[in-house]
């Protein structure tokens, strides 16, 4: 595991107004407001609205979009919210609530998971969805997990030689928990203390090793910030299938870029779902995350964290794989709130919005709109292979 992140902070509150739609089988926010004045959906959008200052801790957006996932899935899998409280004392104390690529030895992501010991190829411990599942999965699994002392349960399932470290960050993690949970506390009665609750609605596992696609997040509800709209951009009746690759289409030679783009692509025809970072849905910066977990590339959660990812990289020499950003339905050009992926052939994969899904379009259709192209990966010399992890199809290798 990784070496730990200090931050101090304390427990807060907050009061939440959510009306939920449902479409298609989907959860969606229709309306949302928070009061209290600790709180609030910012102008960065994202999952957990943007940067925050929580009882005086200050949190950038790819940490509140973190948090809100982490929390988001706890909920989902109907777990109580001490379960939120663990994974994100442990998250704050291995990355800093960051997805990141790099840690003792192949340590990786939120949680510092290592796949050299069992805990998943990089596409599931790069991916924090599927990464919270194999967390959480460890954690029910421990007798009484819920009744254990401050961090004792975290180190318990980290396993870390840094065993003190978790307990003092459970402060500011109930603090933020008690800003990012929607609805009442899933608490199923035990007979015995010593006994697990039991989830009232168990998620699926997606953090099983054979799984290289993360899990879904469906119940778009439980974020405490709503959707931050779609592309904005028409899509054009030209002669692309918004739904097909075209005949004669060749991925990139790259084998990480390969992999990336060939899973972006897989997922056409897929629904758009806020906070979705696959399997079954997603949205515009999940698709980007997901695809590049694939390939072993660790990204950051959510458009305003992203745009800063990798380098900078001009129209003329854009590359299969580059993300491009343009400012959507609600944002700007210093806040483009919408981005996709460029696959080669003049064309953009994008979850574009609640209407379309995941859809392919011309570049011409977002040349205008442009704001940033960002380059996650570089390219490695002729000769090299894909990363650990990174299915051979999809790399092009055998």
């Amino acid at each position: 595991m990784g070496r730990p992140v200090l931050i101090a902070g304390a427990l807060g509150g907050s009061v939440v107004l959510l009306v939920t739609a449902v479409i298609g089988g989907l959860a969606v926010v229709a309306a949302l407001g928070i009061a209290g004045g600790r709180f609030g959906c910012g102008p960065d959008g994202g999952l957990g609205g943007g940067a925050q200052t929580v009882d005086g801790v200050e949190w950038s957006a790819e940490q509140t979009d973190n948090a809100a996932t982490i929390i988001a899935r706890v909920v989902e899998r109907g777990l109580p919210r001490r379960a939120a409280v663990i994974a994100l004392s442990t998250v704050i104390v291995e990355s800093g609530i960051r997805n990141i690529a790099y840690g003792d030895r192949d340590s990786l992501g939120l949680y510092q998971q290592r796949p050299s010991q069992g805990w998943g190829p990089p596409a599931t411990v790069l991916n924090p969805v599927a990464a919270t599942d194999t967390f959480l999965n460890r954690l029910v699994a421990l007798p009484g997990w819920h009744t254990m002392a401050p961090g004792t349960a975290a180190q318990a399932v980290q396993r870390s030689a840094f065993p003190d470290r978790y307990a003092p960050q459970e402060a500011p993690a109930a603090a933020l928990v008690e800003q990012l949970w929607r609805g009442p506390d899933n608490t199923p009665a035990v007979d015995n203390p010593a006994d697990n609750p039991v989830a009232v609605s168990p998620g699926a596992d997606s953090s099983r090793a054979e799984n290289t696609a993360p899990a879904t997040q469906l119940a778009a509800s439980v974020y405490a910030c709503p959707d931050s709209g779609g592309a904005g951009v028409p899509v054009s009746p030209g002669n692309i299938d918004p739904k097909k690759l075209p005949a004669g289409f060749t991925p990139p030679a790259d084998p990480v870029a390969r992999a990336a783009v060939t899973f972006a692509l897989a997922q056409l025809g897929k629904p758009y779902v806020w906070g979705g970072q696959g399997p079954d849905g997603f949205d515009c910066s999940g698709l980007m995350l997901a695809s590049w977990a694939t390939a072993g590339v660790a990204l950051p959660a959510g458009t305003v964290s992203q745009k800063h990812a990798g380098q900078p990289v001009p129209i003329h020499d854009i590359a299969p794989g580059d993300l491009v950003f343009i400012p959507g339905s609600l944002g700007s050009t210093d806040n483009p709130r919408h981005n996709g992926m460029y696959v080669g052939h003049g064309m953009i994969v994008n979850a574009y919005d609640t209407t379309r899904g995941v859809i392919l379009q011309p570049l011409t259709d977002w040349a205008n709109d442009i704001t940033h192209i960002r380059r996650v990966h570089a390219a490695p010399p002729a000769g090299a292979v894909a990363p650990a992890g990174v299915p051979a199809s999809a790399a092009g290798t055998s």
